[in-house]
Parts: C-alpha cells; sequence; structure tokens
C-alpha cells in the first residue's frame, strides 16, 4: 500500500472508532444496565446526554487547534484520548460516574469530524466517493457497536465492551503518530498562505449562499435528529419489536450445535441491528457516486422521500415486517450522512475548512445530545410508534428544505466570500 492509502485507512479506522464508542453505551443501556442496575431504559438516556454536548460543543474548537496546529496531530489526540476514556467509563460504579466518563469519552469524539473530514476533502480527489467510503466506515462503527456490546453482555460482561475498544484503539493511535509524525513534527513550521481579498460578490450571489448556508445547517440539524434517534434508539426497539425471531433463532442456532446459542439473546439482538446498520451504510456508497454525478438537490430529496416513506409505516410492526421496514428508513438514514459534507467541502476555503466542519459538527451534535432527551420523553410517555411518526414529520421538513436548493452549487471560487 502506498503511504497515501494507508493515511486514509487509518482515517477510516478513526470514523469507525467515534462512532463505536459514542454508541457502546446505547446497547449497554437497553441490554444490561436497565436490569443490572434496576432503572428504566428512560432514566439511564440522560447520563448520555452530556457526552453527546461534548461531542458537538468541543468539534469547533478541536477545529481551531487542528487548523493553528497540526490535523494530523490531532488525529493522534483522539485515537489516544477516546481510549483511554473508554477504558476509565469501564471502571464506573454508579450511573454519574458513567455519565462522567461518557462525557470525557465525547470530548475526544468531538476531534474526528472537524479534523479528519478535513484532511479527507483537501488531501485528495473525487470528494463525494471518498467521503462516502469514510462514511461507510463510520456507519460499521455504529452497527458494531450493538454487536460486539451485545456479544460482550453475553460474554464478559459490560465494562469489557468499553475496555477492549479503548485497547485497540490506543494502539492504533500509537501506529498512527508513528507513520504521520513528520508531517505532525513539522506542522508548526508551516508558513501561513497570503490571504487575498475577497472578490466582491454580486447581491444575487451573496443571496443565494445565504440560502444554501441556512439550508445546510436547516438539514444537517434536523437529520442529525434522525440519524440519532434511529441509531441510538435501534437495540431496544428491537429488543421489544424482534424477540421473537431472536428468540427462534438462538434456539434453532442451539440445536445445530452452536456453543451458548441458546441464551445469547442480547447478541442476537446486537446481531440483527449490525445487519441492518451494515447493510444501510452501503448506501453511502451509492450517494457518493452520485453526488459527484448529480449534485446534492436530487440526490438528498430522493432520500427524504425513503425516509418518510419507512419511517411512515413503521407504526405498529412487530418481527420481519419491522426487520423490513427498519431496513428502508436506515437506509434513508445513513445515505444522508455525506449530502452536507460534500456541499461544505465544495464550498468552503482550504485554510478554514476543518474550522467550518467544526461549527458544522457543533450544530449536529447539539442535536444529536438534545434527541436523547427527546426519545426519553417520546418513548416513556407514547412509546416508539409515536417517535415514528415524529422522524417521519422531520424527514418532510428535509425534504421541502432541499427543494429550495440551486440545481447546482454555486463554484469553489464564487463561494470563497
Amino acid at each position: 500500500m502506498t503511504r497515501d492509502r494507508i493515511h486514509f485507512l487509518f482515517l477510516n479506522i478513526g470514523h469507525y472508532l467515534d462512532h463505536l464508542f459514542t454508541l457502546i453505551f446505547a446497547t449497554v443501556a437497553a441490554l444490561a444496565l436497565s436490569r443490572e442496575w434496576g432503572l428504566s431504559y428512560s432514566e439511564l438516556l440522560k447520563y448520555a446526554t452530556p457526552g453527546f454536548f461534548a461531542f458537538g460543543l468541543f468539534s469547533l474548537p478541536a477545529g481551531w487547534l487542528a487548523d493553528k496546529w497540526s490535523r494530523e496531530g490531532m488525529i493522534a489526540v483522539f485515537f489516544i484520548g477516546i481510549g483511554i476514556s473508554s477504558i476509565g467509563t469501564a471502571f464506573a460504579q454508579t450511573p454519574l460516574q458513567v455519565g462522567i466518563g461518557l462525557f470525557i469519552v465525547g470530548v475526544f469524539a468531538a476531534i474526528y469530524h472537524p479534523v479528519g473530514l478535513a484532511i479527507v476533502t483537501q488531501k485528495w480527489k473525487n470528494t463525494g466517493m471518498r467521503l462516502a467510503v469514510n462514511g461507510v466506515w463510520g456507519n460499521l462503527g455504529v452497527a458494531s457497536a450493538a454487536l460486539i456490546t451485545g456479544y460482550f453482555i453475553d460474554h464478559g460482561g459490560w465494562r469489557v465492551a468499553f475496555v477492549v475498544p479503548g485497547i485497540f484503539s490506543i494502539i492504533v493511535g500509537v501506529l498512527y503518530a508513528a507513520h504521520q509524525w513528520s508531517e505532525m513534527s513539522t506542522a508548526h513550521q508551516k508558513t501561513p498562505a497570503a490571504v487575498a481579498a475577497a472578490p466582491v460578490q454580486p447581491a444575487g450571489m451573496k443571496a443565494l449562499l445565504l440560502r444554501i448556508s441556512a439550508i445546510v445547517f436547516l438539514t444537517t440539524a434536523v437529520s442529525s435528529l434522525v440519524f440519532q434517534s434511529t441509531t441510538f434508539a435501534l437495540p431496544k426497539i428491537f429488543d421489544e419489536r424482534l424477540q421473537g425471531i431472536a428468540t427462534d433463532l438462538t434456539q434453532w442456532l442451539s440445536a445445530s450445535g452452536v456453543a451458548a446459542a441458546k441464551g445469547d439473546i442480547a447478541t442476537m439482538v446486537g446481531a440483527f441491528a449490525f445487519v441492518v446498520f451494515a447493510v444501510a451504510s452501503m448506501a453511502q456508497l451509492v450517494v457518493g457516486s452520485l453526488l459527484d454525478k448529480y449534485g446534492p438537490r436530487t440526490v438528498f430529496m430522493v432520500v427524504a422521500a425513503i425516509q418518510i416513506v419507512f419511517f411512515a409505516v413503521m407504526p405498529g410492526l412487530h418481527e420481519g415486517w419491522a426487520l423490513a421496514a427498519a431496513f428502508g428508513f436506515m437506509l434513508g438514514a445513513f445515505g444522508q450522512i455525506p449530502i452536507n459534507d460534500f456541499m461544505i467541502g465544495k464550498m468552503a476555503s482550504g485554510e478554514a475548512r476543518a474550522r467550518i466542519y467544526g461549527v458544522r459538527y457543533v450544530v449536529s451534535f447539539t442535536v444529536l445530545a438534545l434527541a436523547l432527551p427527546m426519545i426519553s420523553f417520546v418513548y416513556g410517555n407514547y412509546g416508539f410508534d409515536t417517535l415514528f411518526r415524529v422522524m417521519a414529520s422531520a424527514a418532510a421538513v428535509i425534504f421541502v428544505a432541499v427543494a429550495c436548493l440551486p440545481a447546482k452549487l454555486p463554484t469553489p471560487v464564487a463561494a470563497a466570500a
């Protein structure tokens, strides 16, 4: 492999781990702590909320530090820091201690998106496909969180689910630092590029850029609400609605001679979530290629329409039908992820790109944090069927907003102001 390919692989592994770490607790809360600590699922969610606020809040300073110091150095800090904080979380003895550990995990998790995506969009061509490949890795992290955590709950306990990925991340961080040491050690010596005067923009162009920016940040917020609600809640949704399939399949595996399969319900629920997430994440590859070919407006509208349909039909479904509908709305939820990053990457200036991504992810991950109290309230008072209807309405908002995008984005030169 060439040096660039190895670098891209490290960045992809980073995206994988970033989403895995932030969702370990989702499965732990749904399948272990609600039983071990005698707390309801709704009560446990509040302890994850500060971590997601940190995930968003610290994106902006992370992007600023990366632009001022070293993007590669910040990625090394991400790998090692999130690994250590995950291991620390495993030693928690109370819900409050878990919440503190998850907050620290969120601080380090905030580094990846503004910094890693700035590297991806500036360093290589074929931005849409690069973002899509990188996004698939991130979504496999989402999927693996449910599968790996479910497995460790059945084989070793929930604490192991924090420790093993933590050790792996620290090892990767050391290897990444060694691989990128030359870039990290010379980053502070870089001479700032001369700042060119921003071209005077016609009034019509300024209005167009303002409209596009408003749409980007609105759809970022709403799509983040959809993504968090689905990825965080899906293990619990499957725990409630796929018990029949999970029980039948574990019994069948046990009868077929698979060791310890009969009682591994948590593993099976995690496996269902993994399959849905993993298959749905492939939508990003399709979306990435279509973005380079057709642009964001048409692609985004199709993705939003898919979500509207499948969220609308999900209420009341159980077992096989629920699994099929979940495939549908997760295809849309994952497919939309690279679109806003694509638009920012095409329009943002290179020197400030990490900071602009930082602002984007402050918005995105702040909404992720706010989604948890919403899930807790809606689930605790009305159940998941109402949550699905809320998600269908959110997807409709995205559809209407995206319809207001221009058919073609302004050129980077035009967008520089």
